[in-house]
């Protein structure tokens, strides 16, 4: 059956009666319409399907309301709210496609987003998560099913890890999906939308994404090297334009956080059940515009440069360098992921 448009009380007072509907695409976890009212057209999203459902309504609407200040505009305007059936209210925004460096404007307005959030905000949203123990257990069992030598002092480097990402500061409003996809270029610039993962944390856990080839989405591009860092600049310039504060901290140590997370190899729907790492050396899939297989070999080149002679993680560069030579050998065929979205 077709699912009904959630147009109730609460957005008849402040929308009046609505006009055409048009069903958009959406995640199996939401439903979304575009409305035609007497003033404009509007985007309703209604978030729909399992346990926590409520919990990324509230996640989505804080986040809107936090970053709804920003100047330029980083979000779309939430117009209208109805708690019980879990439905907002967006203005509707004209959408093109993005350029060739879209990162780099990407880039700045990400900045400003996790600016919006103020020291005072503690609490509005619940704190990012980085990888857990089991994460790294995981990932050097990987290593040993792959016949990559594991020296001593690897795995007291993970637990090093672990804990400095969970000591991680921060009060950044943290998107929580940042992907292409998730961001609509418009004439007024970047916005971004879907804010069912926002979290409260450091922003370099999403600055990452760009060197880690967006972990948690469908689509990966991994940047060529010249524009990741004219994006990089562009992010940590806004950061600075809005906070007055400098960038000190690297991107390894998120970087390598990404690396360990095997639930960042499949989509959502699927995470938080299986040990999606383990599944590695028997079978690849696709998702995407990329297999897991791909998605890892990336991630582990990424993090084995980025922690070439780093004083706490010299041991994972040898181990992801060995990793990555032994996948290439065993399974020939895999391509590097796309270098440019779709």
């Amino acid at each position: 059956m077709r699912p009904r448009l959630p147009w109730g009380d609460e957005l008849r007072a402040g929308l009046g009666a609505p006009g055409r509907s048009r069903r958009l695409s959406s995640s199996p976890r939401s439903r979304v319409w575009r409305v035609e009212t007497t003033g404009a057209p509007v985007v309703v999203k209604q978030i729909v399907g399992g346990p926590d459902a409520d919990d990324r309504y509230a996640r989505e609407r804080a986040a809107l309301r936090l970053a709804a200040g920003t100047d330029p505009p980083v979000v779309p305007a939430l117009l209208v709210t109805a708690p019980g059936d879990r439905v907002l209210v967006l203005e509707h925004l004209d959408h093109r496609r993005p350029s060739g460096d879209w990162i780099v404007d990407y880039a700045a307005a990400l900045a400003r987003l996790h600016a919006a959030a103020r020291p005072e905000h503690a609490g509005a949203l619940p704190r990012w998560q980085g990888p857990a123990e089991a994460d790294a257990a995981s990932f050097l069992r990987l290593a040993a099913a792959l016949d990559a030598p594991v020296s001593p002092g690897v795995p007291g480097e993970l637990d090093a890890l672990v804990r400095r990402l969970a000591r991680a500061p921060g009060h950044a409003l943290l998107h929580g999906d940042p992907c292409p996809g998730n961001d609509l270029h418009t004439p007024g610039g970047t916005r971004f939308i879907d804010f069912e993962q926002a979290s409260l944390g450091s922003g370099l856990a999403e600055l990452a994404y760009l060197r880690i080839g967006f972990p948690t989405c469908w689509c990966v591009t991994a940047a060529p090297a010249p524009l990741l860092e004219r994006a990089e600049t562009a992010y940590r310039t806004a950061w600075r334009a809005e906070t007055g504060d400098e960038l000190h901290d690297d991107l390894t140590d998120f970087c390598a956080g990404w690396l360990l997370r095997g639930d960042a190899l499949v989509e959502r729907a699927h995470r938080g059940s299986t040990d999606h790492l383990a599944r590695i050396p028997v079978r690849d899939w696709k998702w995407g515009t990329a297999t897991a297989r791909q998605r890892l070999v990336h991630r582990l080149g990424v993090v084995g440069r980025m922690t070439a002679g780093h004083d706490g993680l010299g041991g994972l560069s040898t181990l992801c360098t060995e990793m990555r030579r032994r996948m290439l050998a065993r399974w020939p065929a895999l391509r590097p992921v796309p270098s440019q979205r779709p």
